[in-house]
């Protein structure tokens, strides 16, 4: 709501956060320098008024708002930040430092006592509950009632008159004193918001004799308003499932027991336990146990997690089937849930474009409107002979006609919606801007290894050559000197081979060729081609069976003794399981896949080929990348650069959009990208896009739906056809359509 009174929860809106009782407990996160906590500060309104007076500051350099949490961090310079927080103090609000330290999230603040509307209320003032919400606007209207009955049915005399505008008044007193407070401050500022428009409208309505209107005007205004706020809050705090995951205790190991405590009072390096079907408190690595783990919270994935020694455990995951041991890796406002968390809030604070072109339409359609009901009331009567009670009338409907709760509200709840419904996806989008700009990808960029790949040798292929017979014997002696080198091609070669190695003796490394060694009387080698020519042992059958590996994007080592080859192990970094079929929803898309990759062409084309993409450069350089993106650019148009985050942070930072892959865990990728995806599915890419069509759709599908009720009570109002009961119920009837409409993409 644009502005809206927000004292003791009468007036509830519906862009900011009800009065509801306290939240579940949340994770603890770090407030940075500069960070202070407005009370009075939950709508996009309040955020661009304040706005509006600190970024014109010399010094200011940027202001991030979380209002979820009415939270901003003002970065300036230190002579900037008094002059920041007394033009917010001027401009009506009340910051409090919050400082660097621990800060925990909405409900430990106390947010979660604030009632939505209460923007004129001081911090001491936020413990009214919830009920005598209810009991004031219960009273409100049984007075607004009250005073209808009196006008309808008692006789026409002054003192029944003055009996039902004394209960008309105190009506409007228990259901909007505030917004008259509010709207009085916003007048003498020359600013028209929703306060000052409802108190011109019901004072309006009260003085030319339409006092029951004009109190029940006000108290369906603050019903439907905390109707509104219940469906607004739904959105705004949908990140609160997240923040719930995380349990507030874990048994730990001190003094030789197991004892429970507070995950927020457990340090780094702790160990820790947790049993089967429990939530794990808190990141770290795992020391004795084998199970399965459900990480959906974290990563998105729908099938648990095999997990055992040495593997990582994240906080808010489920423990499904064993007990595991874990050392904490983490303090709890570190881990990587706390960081998602803390991610989406800041996402939710930043303003899409769609926004930021409904906030600047918004500041010119209430004035705009404001000066028709001015020209209704004043002109018509001369212009037009109407009556001049009837064309005041009629300019007040025009005035409740103006509030722009509907359109201010249309896109917050919607992106606020879209960054809930990826961040349960294990995609985290760090802002509306990204949510709304990934509809236009025409191209994106694929690192092979680790992206398209698993990033991980594999032994795919093992053979005997050379009418070597007994290939299980060669298997043995191969992964006997395989297992004693720490080369990844050999490590994938001895982990691919089930059988038992046997003793070495006089193991040497071949620098640059493979490894040779004494394995049950033999002199064996196992080595790469080069090595292979170096004896003279290889033939033209050999050459070619190489080169048939080699175009399959295969890396051959082979096992000779004195007498020649004896066997042939090909090793390769295979495709995810899933990168097929996301290439092809790309495709369907519309959305080209170009392979950027440092490794040699030949092996780029053969994974390009098997993954279904055409376009596929090799040997690139990170900067080769980064021009590669440029020209993809200018080809294709919108380019997406995936990477993971660390080796392609040029092209990363290059790119219209970023997406870092399999995150989860790591700090550079949440830093540098612009989308992470919480695990290897690459899947996520076309989620994304899609979800960033469906949620700019949902925009405008608001946008519409605002205008166009306006636009046809508006109608409605000049011909005479509406009245101010009705004016209320279009203005919050809108509302409401446009968060329900929005609240849909947390259902996809």
């Amino acid at each position: 709501m644009a502005n809206h009174t927000h004292t003791d929860g009468a007036n509830a809106g519906a862009c900011c956060e009800p009065e509801l009782g306290p939240m579940a407990p949340a994770a603890t996160l770090v407030a940075a320098p500069g960070t202070f906590r407005i009370a009075t500060m939950d709508c996009s309104i309040e955020e661009s008024e304040i706005r509006r007076v600190v970024e014109p500051i010399a010094g200011i350099r940027g202001l991030h708002f979380q209002l979820g949490r009415r939270l901003l961090r003002i970065d300036g310079s230190d002579d900037a930040l008094p002059m920041a927080l007394a033009a917010i103090r001027k401009a009506g609000f009340v910051p409090e430092a919050v400082g660097a330290g621990p800060l925990a999230s909405a409900d430990a603040l106390g947010h979660g006592h604030v009632p939505a509307h209460d923007h004129s209320r001081e911090h001491d003032q936020a413990a009214v509950s919830g009920t005598s919400i209810y009991a004031r606007l219960a009273a409100a209207l049984g007075l607004a009632l009250a005073a209808e009955c009196v006008h309808y049915f008692a006789p026409d005399t002054i003192a029944w008159r003055v009996g039902g505008m004394l209960v008309a008044a105190v009506a409007i007193w228990l259901a909007g004193i505030e917004t008259y407070t509010k709207g009085l401050i916003a007048l003498r500022r020359g600013r028209l918001n929703i306060n000052a428009l409802m108190s011109v409208a019901v004072t309006g309505a009260f003085v030319i004799g339409q006092w029951p209107e004009a109190a029940m005007v006000m108290a369906l205004y603050a019903i439907a308003e905390l109707i509104e706020a219940r469906a607004v809050d739904k959105a705004r705090n949908a990140i609160q499932g997240l923040v719930e995951l995380a349990p507030d205790d874990a048994e730990v190991m001190l003094d030789g027991a197991w004892q429970r405590r507070k995950a927020a009072a457990i340090g780094i390096g702790t160990i820790a336990r947790v049993r089967p079907g429990e939530r794990v408190a808190l990141d770290g690595t795992v020391l004795k146990g084998y199970g399965s783990v459900d990480q959906a919270s974290v990563t998105g994935e729908s099938m648990p997690v095999d997990k055992g020694p040495g593997l990582p455990l994240f906080a808010g995951t489920i423990n499904v089937d064993s007990e595991l041991e874990y050392r904490v890796t983490a303090a709890a406002n570190d881990t990587t849930l706390a960081r998602i968390i803390h991610a989406v809030e800041e996402a939710q604070g930043t303003r899409a474009p769609t926004q930021r072109f409904v906030d600047r339409f918004a500041t010119i359609y209430t004035p705009t409107i404001f000066a028709l009901a001015l020209a209704v009331a004043v002109l018509s009567p001369l212009l037009l002979g109407w009556p001049w009670l009837e064309a005041v009338y009629k300019a007040l409907v025009l005035l409740v006609i103006a509030c722009p709760c509907a359109l201010v509200i249309s896109t917050p709840v919607s992106v606020v919606s879209g960054l809930a419904s990826a961040a349960r996806r294990g995609i985290l989008i760090k802002g509306g801007t990204y949510l709304e700009t990934a509809r236009l990808i025409k191209a994106v960029a694929l690192d092979k290894t680790g992206t398209l790949t698993e990033g991980k040798p594999k032994l795919v292929e093992a053979r005997a050559w050379g009418g070597a017979d007994d290939a299980g014997a060669w298997q043995s002696l191969a992964k006997s000197l395989a297992a004693r080198s720490d080369h990844p091609v050999s490590r994938a070669i001895a982990a691919g081979l089930d059988v038992a190695p046997a003793e070495v003796d006089a193991f040497k490394a071949l620098v640059g060729r493979g490894v040779e060694g004494v394995v049950a009387g033999r002199r064996l080698v196992l080595g790469n081609h080069r090595l292979i020519k170096e004896r003279q042992q290889a033939t033209a059958a050999l050459d070619a069976e190489l080169e048939a590996h080699e175009a399959q994007g295969r890396t051959v080592t082979l096992l000779a003794d004195e007498a020649g080859v004896r066997a042939l192990f090909a090793v390769a970094d295979t495709l995810k399981p899933g990168s097929v079929k996301a290439v092809a929803q790309l495709a369907r898309m519309g959305v080209t896949a170009v392979m950027l990759t440092g490794d040699n062409p030949t092996t780029a084309q053969a994974v390009a080929r098997e993954a279904g993409i055409a376009d596929a450069r090799g040997g690139l350089l990170p900067q080769d990348k980064l021009g590669a993106i440029g020209e993809m650019q200018k080809r294709y148009g919108l380019t997406a650069m995936t990477g993971d985050g660390i080796n392609d942070a040029p092209a990363l930072a290059q790119a219209d959009i970023g997406f870092a892959m399999g995150a989860a865990g790591t700090d550079i990728a949440v830093e540098t990208a612009d989308v992470v995806i919480m695990n290897d599915n690459l899947g996520r890419i076309a989620e994304t896009i899609a979800l960033s069509r469906r949620t700019h759709a949902i925009l405008w599908q608001n946008i519409v739906i605002a205008l166009a009720i306006k636009a046809v009570f508006f109608v409605l109002a000049v011909f005479g056809s509406a009245t101010m009961w009705m004016a209320v119920f279009a203005d919050m009837g809108a509302s409401l359509l446009v968060v329900a409409n929005g609240l849909r993409l947390m259902r996809d």
